[in-house]
């Protein structure tokens, strides 16, 4: 343990200079506000939580850097406020805050270090994170207690700086697209990576905010078919200290600071509160086209990281207040593998976290959250608790129950895997679905139960306490793991630009690379990989669920067989837009474009009720029916046999529910038969009353599928099945 002498050290000190007045002003809303003051006077109020700290002090900065510190000496309900006449829009700031230094009992309070405003709604400059950023002294000799020494050198020129942001929108003007959810195609992607290389764009606007307003990025969505864009993190991050040694940057963003602020790095206009308009203006533009906005957030941890890590925000204004820490007061709970984990028992964090998303809903204009690792957050002291105060915060907000929210149902911690377990209000990532899926394609499931259930809404998982199919968001790639391309190209993950020795990233990739590892020149390596991809996104397309889709996979992007590209801000995580150049990447294309199409034309793909699997009519037909290749109803026994086919019947005239107008929804009937075999396959059709006759609409066997093929084939006839590959009949009637 270091001793008191070794801890002591000469601190730096601002100038003293003359400065406005502190008017008393209000503890809410928290945050930095312009509004008008007594008499009329024009300023800005300014309210911080800080539990437990003896002082605080509002540092001002003038363009040069220079600083001005104003003590906050009024103090309500452990908010620390004051309104500052003449301060307005533009002003840069940030905090000192006072306290005991006694990392023992978790107390971490340090003045030298210059704190973001949790509240913060624009933030200018970058975290380089040079040793004075640290509250402890980073390069202590003795590192098993360097957390316990103080650093007392000032941070303020190397932290970015809050900046006060006018309230000057009012929305009346947007109209949100409100698209249900069983209507929704959510397409995962990230502001910077998908626009940064797009020719259409112009170079100054590539990898912002203002690149995806483009209208060359929106036709491209727009085409697609997709009805919503879920977007990495775009709250203001930092890179870790980790990725700056070696060279290299967080790209992904799952390394939040300021949970208001729009990420500065992806703004064309300037950081000084331009990049709150240009977010807006975004979001504008995408909902004129009908596409919904939904952010991909990360309330569980922070970028302080644990004891070792810096002193950005939250660690010194209330380490204790804003963190979960364990018995050793010294370290942190960490169900994040991040280093730190948000205390969201404790009602100031609870607060932090719904002010955030309400804000982002009324003030920016999104549409939905995607919460990571979203089990981290409905811990209540220690287990995952489905009635914790989060989640009943949200059930109950009039604002936040009204907007598609989407957890992440795990996190690293005993007891996080929570999969089908999160309330109604919810929809969740089916990693469920992603397993199956890639498993029966690459020819690894011992028979088609599981299966079955993910291609019908995963009822096993959802079907309880009013939960929908769309409960289900069936995905088979996320940003993290392989793109579709790396999945039929990789069996092995090639991580080795990240600088972490191939270790990072998950090994559990359940792909197949047809034969090679690796890009190769083989034409037949090639055209199967082809087919895979084709086989993929028509299951993913066709299953019952929300599908979503990974920026790229479209048009066969590939990161090269990295699956943790978390650190590659360059042409590895960035979208190749050249891709359709090449004809089979383009055949790709015009494949999801139609098959987004057709599930947008046919209820039947798209079921607000699960099946119920039981005849509807005297004719003994059911909404949901499976097949074997001899075209025989499959019975128990048939579940448990091993098989790579499956035959699956979509009855149109059975869909509960009806329209607006109060009319039943009825629609075509359709057969999917997927065949996962490497020989072709004698598929008998079923016969009467099951259809007459069938139409072909598509067939991933066939190279060409930019037109529907339209070959008919009566009912009882055999269809040869291509050797890995796909089709989907429509019944005529």
């Amino acid at each position: 343990m270091a001793s008191a002498a070794e801890q002591e050290a000469v601190p730096d000190h601002a100038p003293e200079r003359a400065g406005p007045p502190v008017w008393p002003g209000a503890p809410t809303p928290l945050g930095a506000r312009c509004r008008v003051g007594p008499d009329g006077v024009a300023g800005t109020n300014f309210a911080l939580w800080a539990g437990g700290a003896e002082a605080v002090e509002l540092c001002l900065f003038d363009p040069d850097g220079a600083e001005l510190r104003l003590p906050l000496t009024e103090l309500t309900h452990e908010i620390w406020h004051g309104f500052v006449p003449g301060i307005g829009a533009g002003q840069r700031y940030g905090y000192r805050v006072h306290g005991r230094w006694d990392p023992w009992t978790g107390a971490r309070w340090n003045p030298a270090k210059l704190l973001l405003d949790p509240y913060a709604r624009a933030v200018d400059g970058d975290f380089a994170l040079p040793a004075e950023v640290y509250g402890h002294v980073r390069d202590w000799p003795q590192q098993h207690v360097a957390d316990t020494v103080r650093d007392e050198r000032d941070s303020a020129p190397y932290v970015p700086k809050g900046v006060v942001v006018q309230d000057d929108d009012d929305w009346s003007d947007d109209r949100r697209p409100k698209t249900p959810w069983q209507d929704s195609v959510i397409y995962e992607l990230h502001v910077k990576g998908f626009t940064r290389l797009h020719p259409g764009i112009p170079e100054h606007l590539r990898g912002t905010y203002a690149g995806l307003a483009h209208p060359a990025a929106i036709e491209h969505l727009v085409r697609l078919g997709v009805t919503a864009v879920e977007l990495l993190p775009v709250h203001q991050f930092a890179h870790e200290d980790h990725l700056l040694r070696r060279g290299l940057r967080n790209h992904w963003g799952y390394n939040s600071i300021g949970y208001f602020a729009p990420h500065a790095g992806y703004s064309s206009s300037g950081t000084t509160g331009q990049q709150v308009g240009e977010f807006k203006r975004m979001v504008r533009a995408l909902h004129a086209a009908g596409i919904e906005v939904i952010l991909d957030v990360v309330y569980n941890h922070t970028a302080e990281a644990g004891e070792l890590g810096p002193t950005l925000s939250l660690k010194g204004i209330d380490n204790r207040g804003y963190y979960r820490l364990q018995s050793d007061a010294r370290r942190y709970a960490d169900y994040t593998g991040c280093g730190n984990t948000l205390h969201v028992v404790q009602p100031q964090v609870l607060r932090l976290i719904t002010d955030s998303l309400r804000y982002w809903v009324t003030e920016m204009g999104v549409d939905g959250f995607r919460f990571d690792l979203a089990a981290a957050l409905a811990r209540s002291m220690h287990d995952v608790d489905m009635l914790s105060p989060f989640l009943a915060v949200i059930a109950q907000d009039p604002v936040l129950r009204r907007v598609k929210l989407i957890a992440e149902p795990w996190d690293v911690g005993n007891g996080g895997y929570q999969v089908g377990a999160f309330p109604p209000l919810w929809t969740e990532w089916n990693d469920r679905y992603r397993d199956a899926v890639r498993d029966f394609w690459r020819g690894a499931l011992p028979d088609v139960r599981d299966l079955g259930y993910r291609l019908s809404g995963s009822s096993d998982l959802y079907a309880w306490g009013g939960r929908r199919p769309y409960a289900s968001v069936n995905f088979v790639t996320a940003h993290d793991g392989f793109t579709l391309r790396d999945l039929v190209t990789y069996e092995r993950k090639h991580n080795e630009a990240n600088g972490e020795g191939n270790r990072d990233g998950t090994n559990d990739n359940r792909s197949w690379n047809c034969g090679a590892e690796g890009e190769t020149d083989d034409p037949e390596v090639n055209a199967l990989r082809l087919r895979q991809q084709r086989n993929l996104l028509t299951t993913l397309l066709l299953s019952t669920g929300v599908p979503m889709l990974v920026a790229g996979d479209e048009m066969g992007r590939t990161q090269g067989g990295n699956n943790n590209a978390y650190c590659q801000d360059n042409a590895t995580g960035w979208l190749d837009w050249t891709l359709p150049d090449d004809p089979g990447r383009a055949q790709l294309l015009a494949l999801t474009r139609r098959l987004l199409a057709l599930r947008h034309d046919h209820p039947v793909l798209r079921r607000r009720a699960f099946f119920s699997g039981r005849p509807q009519g005297a004719d003994g037909l059911r909404d949901l029916a499976w097949f074997t290749a001899e075209g025989a109803e499959m019975t128990e026994p048939d579940w448990y046999a091993p098989t790579a086919t499956l035959g699956l019947y979509l009855s149109g005239r059975d869909i509960p529910g009806r329209d607006e107008r109060g009319a039943q929804i009825t629609d075509d009937s359709f057969l999917a038969v997927l065949h996962a075999g490497h020989r072709p396959l004698d598929f008998r059709l079923p016969g009467p009353p099951w259809a007459e006759t069938y139409e072909l609409v598509v067939d991933t066997s066939a190279e060409d599928q930019t037109t529907a093929p339209g070959t008919l084939h009566p009912g009882g006839d055999v269809l040869t099945m291509g050797a890995r590959s796909m089709v989907l009949l429509r019944v005529r009637t």
